[in-house]
């Protein structure tokens, strides 16, 4: 699994991280994008799940 970018958000008093991560299929082999909008201390905690 790889990691591929975070980029930082502000939208009004909350600040907000966008992660997106590769993550490989079980099916077809082929990989995917998966992103997900979170608070920036749990950004490690997702890309550590599987």
């Amino acid at each position: 699994m790889a990691k591929k970018s975070i980029a930082s958000l502000q939208t009004g008093s909350k600040r907000l991280t966008k992660a997106i991560k590769m993550v490989k299929s079980d099916k077809s082999g082929a990989y995917t994008f998966v992103e997900s909008i979170m608070a920036p201390d749990q950004v490690n905690g997702w890309f550590s799940k599987k």
